[in-house]
C-alpha cells in the first residue's frame, strides 16, 4: 500500500513536473508509530540494565502480564507487557519493531495520530486480556497490538477497496497470508502467546471496522484528494464498545476466579 496509496487529509497535489502521471506526496512523518518504537526499545535497554546490573528484569517484573498479580488488582499489566519484551533474545524485540515499523506509518496517516494511538493501544488491551482469560503462563511483547495494526489493516482495505482499486486485492491477500503465518506459527512453536495474538487481531479489527477510516473522493475534478468521512463520535462509541467488551471480559473471569 505504501506506494500506491492515495493522498489522505482532504489534500490534493499537483503533478511533479518530471514524472508523468505520479502525484507529489505531502512528506508524512509517523511521529506517534517512532514514539512507540523508541520507547519500546528504551525499556529493553533498562530491562538488559538491571538485569545485568541487579540480576533482576525490574521492569518485566513490575510489568509483565501475571495473572495472580492481576486477580489482586494489578490491572495495569493489562496494558504494561505492550512496552516490555523478553530479555533472552533480542530476535523478539527485533522482530516486533520492525513489524510497528512495516505496519505502522500506513495506519498512521490514514488514521491520524490521535486514533492510530488509539488502536494501538485498545489492540494490545485486548490482547492480553483474552491471554489473561485462557492462558495462566505469563506473556509480554507488542505482538498483541500488532496483531490489532494487522486487523485493521486488512479492515482499511477491504472497507475502501474501490478507492484502493487494483492494489486493494493483493494488498489484503499479503494481510491474509501473514496473518494465517503467524497464526500458525503461534500455534507450533512452544513459548508464543497465542491467544494474546487472537485477542489483539480481534480488538484492532472490531475497533477498525467501526471506527476506523471511511475514504471517499470529493469529486471527479480532485482523483488524487481523499476525505474521512467516519466522524469523530463513531470512533468514540467504537472505542468506547470495544474497551468495554474487553473489560466486562476481565470482571468476568476475576470474578469467576473469586467463587
Amino acid at each position: 500500500m505504501n506506494q500506491d496509496q492515495p493522498t489522505p487529509q482532504g489534500t490534493s497535489y499537483p503533478p511533479a513536473e518530471s514524472v508523468g502521471p505520479a502525484v507529489m506526496r505531502p512528506v508524512f512523518r509517523p511521529y506517534v508509530t517512532f514514539v512507540l518504537i523508541g520507547i519500546c526499545v528504551a525499556i529493553y535497554l533498562l530491562q538488559l540494565a538491571t538485569n545485568y546490573l541487579l540480576h533482576i528484569d525490574i521492569p518485566a517484573a513490575l510489568g509483565v502480564k501475571d495473572n495472580n498479580l492481576i486477580m489482586q488488582g494489578q490491572v495495569w499489566r493489562l496494558f504494561t507487557p505492550i512496552f516490555l519484551h523478553s530479555d533472552q533474545t533480542p530476535l523478539h524485540i527485533a522482530f516486533n519493531m520492525y513489524a510497528l515499523f512495516a505496519i505502522g506509518p500506513t495506519l498512521e496517516r490514514f488514521y491520524g495520530r490521535g486514533r492510530y494511538l488509539a488502536l494501538f493501544l485498545l489492540s494490545g488491551f485486548a490482547g492480553n486480556v483474552m491471554s489473561f482469560m485462557f492462558t495462566l503462563s505469563p506473556s509480554l511483547g507488542a505482538s498483541t497490538a500488532i496483531f490489532g495494526l494487522l486487523g485493521a489493516e486488512g479492515v482499511l482495505i477491504y472497507q475502501n477497496r474501490e478507492v484502493f482499486g487494483s492494489i486493494a486485492r493483493r494488498a489484503l491477500s499479503q494481510v491474509v497470508i501473514i496473518a494465517a503465518v503467524n497464526m500458525v506459527i503461534g500455534f507450533t512453536i512452544p513459548g508464543i502467546d497465542i491467544w494474546g495474538h487472537m485477542g489483539g487481531l480481534i480488538g484492532g479489527t472490531l475497533f477498525a471496522w467501526f471506527g476506523g477510516p471511511v475514504l471517499h473522493r470529493p469529486g471527479l475534478g480532485s482523483p488524487n484528494t481523499l476525505v474521512n468521512v467516519r466522524t469523530n463520535r463513531e470512533v468514540i462509541v467504537a472505542g468506547t464498545a470495544v474497551s468495554a467488551l474487553f473489560f466486562f471480559l476481565t470482571i468476568a473471569v476475576m470474578f469467576l476466579h473469586q467463587r
